[in-house]
């Protein structure tokens, strides 16, 4: 798989943190009812591993990938968990590269030129701006267009609903990041239903 296969699934890839195993299928199942198919979990928790095992196998119509991916051994239990793909919050070559060798499709995260520049060098060319509200959002996004005219983004972090579309209008935007999806007092309580609410509403998203 190509990661930039993962735009073709929707506007949308929700970010997020599984905090109970027992969560995780009913969780990712209203994503799905929702027509988010494109699932980043978080390696945030300690049940992050065996939340995503659960997924993979009850919904393997899931596009499932792990996020928070800072290093080999992270990469590793992820494509043992079954994910597809994985997301890190920055990049090191040694993550990239070992990344591609053991088949697990890699989406880096930067917020520089320089960043940018040594995904690159490695063939890197579909990145997640991370922070990308803090690090300066659309008008950072611009300002890389000119000089990084072949890169394409998946803006993360500080993404809403409402500002979604103005950064899908972007031409170098693909996909946007999304952590309002799966609000945790939502998963607390079980409110499956507030959640496909939430990614229907979220799978409508149309560029501005």
């Amino acid at each position: 798989m190509n990661t930039l296969d993962l735009a073709n699934y929707g506007p949308v890839i929700p970010v997020i943190v599984i905090n109970r195993v027992e969560d995780a299928v009913p969780m990712a199942s209203a994503l799905l009812e929702g027509g988010i198919r494109v699932l980043e979990i978080t390696l945030r928790t300690s049940c992050a591993l065996a939340g995503m095992e659960a997924i993979a196998k009850a919904l393997p119509e899931a596009i499932m990938g792990s996020g928070t991916v800072r290093n080999i051994k992270d990469a590793q239990a992820s494509k043992d968990a079954g994910c597809q793909f994985a997301v890190s919050p920055g990049y090191t070559s040694e993550l990239g590269l070992a990344a591609r060798k053991m088949g697990l499709p890699l989406l880096p995260g930067v917020s520089t030129g320089s960043e940018i520049m040594m995904a690159n060098a490695d063939d890197y060319y579909f990145l997640k701006l991370f922070p990308a509200v803090a690090v300066g959002g659309i008008n950072l996004l611009k300002g890389f267009s000119g000089p990084f005219g072949d890169v394409k983004f998946c803006p993360t972090g500080g993404v809403t609903v409402e500002s979604a579309p103005h950064f899908l209008a972007l031409p170098n935007v693909v996909v946007c990041g999304g952590t309002w999806l799966t609000p945790a007092d939502a998963v607390a309580r079980g409110d499956w239903a507030h959640i496909t609410k939430l990614a229907k509403e979220a799978s409508a998203i149309k560029a501005a």
